[in-house]
């Protein structure tokens, strides 16, 4: 498993799933649910480092455009993901932060 393939993979699935069917992201999070009116539409910045038993934290920055607003924020993102016995991953914890300047 390549850390960096898996958290680049993970990343593009996940932020292009947002912006499209943000209801497709339930099954990433074991029952969980979201919506918002929020989008992403630069690529990010990815950082990743394997966890044991066979997880990752996958650490992403970038801008978030929130609809009606004129300007970007920054924002940063980590995700804790676990393996699946089906050989995908799913998102133990989020952590999701505004970087306001």
């Amino acid at each position: 498993m390549d850390p960096d393939a898996v958290a680049k993979a993970f990343v593009e699935h996940y932020y292009t799933t947002f912006d499209a069917n943000r209801t497709g992201l339930a099954n990433l999070y074991q029952e969980a649910f979201l919506s918002s009116s929020a989008s992403t539409p630069s690529p990010p910045s990815i950082a990743s480092h394997p966890v044991l038993p066979g997880g990752m934290l996958v650490f992403v920055s970038g801008n978030l455009q929130l609809a009606g607003e004129q300007h970007a924020l920054k924002f940063s993102q980590m995700f804790h993901l676990m393996p699946t016995p089906q050989g995908s991953f799913y998102v133990l914890n989020d952590i999701f932060r505004l970087n306001y300047a």
